[in-house]
């Protein structure tokens, strides 16, 4: 199902979100930043796969779906397809922990800047990659 409105509408907020990433990550919220990441990473895939005319799934995690549509998608893309995929099942295992916790984790004690940094550069690697292509 081609959505090209909603496509280029899941980049517009995935870019907008970037900016209240670097509002959590200023105020050391590295949980919420990691959190936030996930969330960009998602809505900017989904976008991927719209504007390529792939209906996406109900899932966080749509690395399943970039790997095996492959031949679908932007040319442009196809040496980072993997590495997107990889962020998106990275962030995918961390979205309910960073923001719940668990009876014996604190978000906000396990979570650190190294980790809020490589979330936070899987977000912006997506949105820069994506974009042009929605």
């Amino acid at each position: 199902m081609r959505n090209d409105a909603l496509a280029r509408d899941y980049v517009r907020r995935g870019q907008a979100r970037l900016a209240a990433l670097e509002v959590l990550y200023a105020n050391e919220s590295w949980a919420d930043a990691v959190r936030e990441s996930q969330e960009i990473v998602e809505l900017t895939l989904m976008a991927l796969l719209l504007g390529s005319d792939i209906d996406p799934p109900r899932v966080h995690d749509v690395s399943e779906v970039l790997l095996s549509e492959r031949t679908r998608l932007p040319a442009a893309l196809q040496d980072r397809l993997d590495e997107l995929a990889e962020g998106s099942r990275q962030l995918r295992r961390d979205r309910e922990l960073a923001f719940y916790g668990a009876a014996d984790l604190t978000p906000s004690d396990f979570y650190s800047r190294a980790d809020a940094d490589a979330a936070r550069e899987s977000a912006r690697l997506t949105v820069e990659l994506v974009a042009p292509h929605v």
